[in-house]
């Protein structure tokens, strides 16, 4: 029987209404892809429904005005700077005495923040936004202010005039040869890469790799003391980065401070996908990544069980892991014992990463995804250094093409820019699941691998490391996975932050210092930082002191390799290279 007029109407007019939608939504991804349009004309008409504040604002913004321009009169005839707008003290921007001293470029700094400042000021107190459309809008309206600060245009950094002057426009030249070299790869220069190389200086721990598999190499270290701990550690890194970051250089690798304390130590180096891994899932980072070295570190290092520390998303796929594996074989889970550095299990307060992650972000990330099967590291990249755009973006583009600065040598900075790429079906799991639902915690909401996952079936010891300064995992959001687990667990707080907190070697002359302790039952951040004592420099050797006891006799070392998983090649293996 053929369809009605009527009905063949409405399926006319239904699939009209999808095409509609579609192309809707084509067009805000193409012009406005994080729904900031919506947001500013939604703060503009707030403003015009409540004149009365309106006017009262605009009374404020005269007045601001006008005080200025009579500061501005009075320091050019001799009356002293008062700093009607002081700079952050953490802004270093206008840190150099011109910026105060001189009454003109006194002037255009007081301006800049005068502005800036009542910018901001007006979309925070904007009537009828949210919470989350002002965090959101307050976000990308910093992007465009700090892009337009004086100190970013030769025109109007005094700094950069006198310094093209000194040199004869040979740091103005300079610049440009600076600037060419980055339009090549499309990314501000953090720092001069020349003098590194994997393998030659960073990721120099001698070891052999023992696995390769699709998703990772596995690194096995070669003891450098008569005796080593009877159980192995396994080092599970992010595969956001490349794993040396816990390998850097002589001095400042945990690898070699391990293996120098008596451990036999494991690592994970991860493969860089491409779009032939596009579907690769979070599953198999659990199966084929954290439950594999766990595997070959038990047979190579002839262990029941071993120790597990897991890094940033590396953290939480260990606590993926260990749900996983207390949910499959409670009686045999082969991890004695855990570690987490700066790891986010519960993402109710992600920090800054926050204003990414919403339907809009996510919709802008997948469709990039979409197109080439993963997530390029440029484009991770370029997100974290929005986060902090004066100290990781301007402060860079001032010095390599204002004043014509080569970038200072620096090994971590080198690390991060070694960057990877992210599976698409992974990343887009770990987004929507993890930072927008944040099922992670709730009991049994998340089946991977075969089973469902709670985190409070977790029984091992754990011991965990934050950063007081972490932008990425902030310290008291990692601390809110201890209210989950059942077992008591020591806490450390390390000063600095996600990085440079757990790089972290016991120097002499080491800036670092920590609060650690055990961690009552219920116990909340503050109470718990109240009651500790700041201790200065490394806490590794504290972690040091805490695996001892746990990581059996010392026994002679075991061979690097055995006959099911042989030797391949020498660390650091061939992922990192590609």
């Amino acid at each position: 029987m053929s369809d009605s007029p009527a009905a063949r109407r409405a399926r006319f007019l239904e699939e009209q209404e999808v095409r509609y939608a579609n192309l809707k939504h084509q067009l805000r991804q193409a012009f406005d892809p994080w729904g900031l349009v919506a947001i500013h004309s939604k703060a503009a008409f707030s403003w015009l429904s409540h004149p009365v504040e309106l006017a009262s604002a605009m009374t404020r913004y005269v007045h601001d005005v006008a005080t200025l321009q009579q500061q501005g009169v009075g320091r050019w005839l001799g009356e002293p700077d008062t700093d009607l707008f002081p700079p952050n003290p953490e802004d270093q921007r206008f840190a150099d005495p011109v910026w105060r001293d001189h009454p003109g470029w006194d002037y255009v700094k007081e301006a800049y923040l005068m502005q800036t400042r009542w910018i901001q000021d007006m979309l925070y107190q904007s009537p009828g936004l949210s919470d989350a459309e002002r965090r959101k809008s307050a976000f990308w309206l910093r992007q465009s202010l700090n892009a337009l600060a004086p100190t970013n245009f030769l025109a109007l950094n005094p700094i950069a005039q006198q310094k093209a002057w000194e040199s004869r426009g040979e740091s103005l030249l300079k610049g440009l040869q600076n600037l060419a070299r980055d339009a090549g790869g499309g990314d501000v220069s953090m720092t001069d890469r020349t003098p590194y190389t994997v393998g030659g200086n960073l990721a120099l721990t001698p070891g052999v790799v023992v696995y390769r598999g699709k998703l990772l190499e596995v690194i096995h270290y070669a003891p450098t003391t008569p005796t080593v701990h009877a159980m192995p550690l396994v080092l599970i890194t992010p595969w956001i980065n490349k794993y040396y970051i816990l390998d850097l250089a002589p001095g400042k690798s945990l690898v070699e401070y391990l293996v120098g304390q008596g451990f036999n130590v494991f690592i994970t180096s991860w493969k860089n996908p491409d779009e032939d891994m596009a579907e690769v899932s979070f599953d198999d980072y659990i199966v084929e990544g954290a439950a594999r070295i766990i595997e070959v570190a038990r047979s190579v290092g002839k262990s029941e069980q071993v120790h597990a520390l897991g890094y940033c998303i590396g953290g939480t796929l260990l606590a993926l892991y260990m749900a996983w594996a207390n949910r499959k074989d409670p009686e045999k889970v082969p991890v004695a014992h855990w570690t987490l550095l700066t790891t986010l299990t519960d993402f109710a307060n992600p920090g800054d990463i926050e204003v990414f992650i919403d339907e809009d972000g996510l919709d802008v990330i997948d469709g990039i995804m979409q197109k080439q099967g993963f997530l390029d590291g440029k484009e991770m990249s370029s997100s974290f250094r929005m986060l902090r755009p004066n100290s990781l973006i301007w402060n860079y583009v001032v010095s390599n093409y204002l004043l014509g600065e080569t970038p200072r040598a620096m090994d971590v900075l080198y690390w991060n820019t070694d960057m990877t790429r992210m599976p698409a079906a992974m990343h887009r799991y770990y987004l929507r699941e993890f930072y927008l639902h944040n099922r992670l915690i709730e009991p049994d909401s998340l089946c991977m691998a075969g089973q469902a996952l709670d985190l409070s079936r977790i029984r091992q010891p754990l011991f965990m490391v934050a950063a007081e300064e972490d932008h990425i995992a902030p310290w008291k959001t990692t601390y809110s996975l201890l209210k989950h687990l059942p077992e008591p667990a020591t806490f450390t707080l390390s000063t600095s932050g996600h990085i440079l907190g757990m790089v972290n070697p016991p120097l002499a002359n080491s800036k670092r210092s920590y609060w650690q302790g055990s961690v009552g039952t219920r116990e909340q951040p503050e109470a718990w930082l109240a009651r500790q004592q700041k201790t200065p420099g490394s806490w590794w050797p504290s972690w040091v002191d805490w695996l001892r006891p746990r990581c059996g006799a010392q026994i002679k070392p075991p061979p690097l390799s055995n006959k099911q998983y042989p030797k391949l090649i020498e660390a650091p293996g061939s992922y990192v290279f590609e």
